[in-house]
C-alpha cells in the first residue's frame, strides 16, 4: 500500500530547546527486547496552517526518533466522516488503519476546544475500529496523551484522551502534556521555545519509550480476555496457559 498521508519532519535533527547531556539515548535499557526500533504513529488535531497540537507532535517526533524510535505523523485533512457512505472504504481512512496496526504505540495531541478535543481528533479516533478483520488496531499498543491550550493551562483534553485511550484497551502512560498559551511556546519557525512544557514532553516520550519496550513481549497477552476467547470459540489451552498451570501444580 502507499502512503500519501504521512507528513514529512522538518529538520528531524534539529532539537534547539533540547540539553541533550541530560536525554537517555536508550531509555528503556533493559526493560524488554531491542530487536526493532519502537514503532510510534503521532495524531494531532487541528488542521490550521500553525496548527500547534501538530507542532508539539513534530516536536515529540523528533524527541523519539533521537531515542531510536521509527515514527510516522498522520496527516487527517481528507478524512470523510464516520459513517458517511463508503468510509470504510476511503482510501484516508484504509491508510490511518495501517498505519495503526503498524504502531506499537501512539500520541495523541489535540487542541482544547470547548472544553474538550476537537473534532478532529475525535474524528480520527472514531475511524478506528476494536478489531478489523481479526486484527486489533489499537489494543495492547501503548498510548501518550498531550494537549494545546490557547489560553490558562487545562487538562480537559488531555482527561478525554485518557477516556478514549481506556475504551480503545490502549496502555496509557501516567504522564502527559498540557501546553498553555502555546501561541507564546514557539518561534517563528515553528520551534518549541525552551521551557518547563517542553522539558514535560521530553519526559513523557521517555516513559513512552519505557512502557512500549516493557509491555512490548506482553502485549498480546494483556488484551486476551475470556469473552472474546468464548465468541470466537477458542478454548483455554490447558497445557499452555499460565493459571491452569499453575492450579494442577497446588
Amino acid at each position: 500500500m502507499t502512503f500519501a498521508r504521512l507528513r514529512s519532519l522538518p529538520d528531524p535533527d534539529h532539537l534547539p530547546a533540547l540539553d541533550a547531556a541530560y536525554l537517555s539515548a536508550d531509555p528503556a535499557r533493559g526493560l524488554g527486547p531491542h530487536d526493532h526500533a519502537p514503532r510510534i504513529l503521532l495524531l494531532y488535531g487541528s488542521l490550521r496552517e500553525r496548527s500547534y497540537s501538530r507542532l508539539c507532535v513534530e516536536e515529540a517526533a523528533r524527541l523519539l526518533q533521537r531515542m531510536g524510535c521509527e515514527t510516522r505523523i498522520f496527516d487527517p485533512s481528507d478524512l470523510p466522516l464516520p459513517g458517511a457512505p463508503g468510509d470504510d472504504a476511503h482510501p484516508a481512512v484504509r491508510e490511518l488503519r495501517e498505519h495503526a496496526l503498524w504502531s506499537e504505540g501512539m500520541v495523541w495531541c489535540s487542541p482544547e476546544r470547548h472544553g474538550q478535543v476537537s473534532g478532529l481528533m475525535k474524528l480520527q479516533i472514531d475511524h478506528l475500529p476494536l478489531s478489523l478483520g481479526g486484527m486489533r488496531p489499537t489494543q495492547g499498543r501503548t498510548l501518550a496523551v498531550m494537549q494545546v491550550s490557547g489560553g490558562s493551562q487545562s487538562f480537559n483534553a488531555v482527561n478525554t484522551l485518557r477516556l478514549l485511550g481506556r475504551w480503545m484497551r490502549m496502555i496509557t502512560i501516567p504522564n502527559q502534556s498540557s501546553v498553555a498559551k502555546a501561541f507564546q511556546e514557539f518561534d517563528e519557525a515553528g520551534r518549541m521555545k525552551p521551557s518547563a512544557y517542553y522539558e514535560r514532553i521530553v519526559d513523557v516520550m521517555e516513559e513512552l519509550v519505557r512502557f512500549t519496550i516493557l509491555t512490548r513481549p506482553h502485549a498480546a497477552q494483556l488484551v486476551d480476555r475470556y469473552s472474546e476467547r468464548k465468541a470466537a470459540g477458542v478454548p483455554v489451552d490447558a497445557a499452555s496457559d499460565l493459571s491452569s498451570i499453575a492450579i494442577a501444580a497446588q
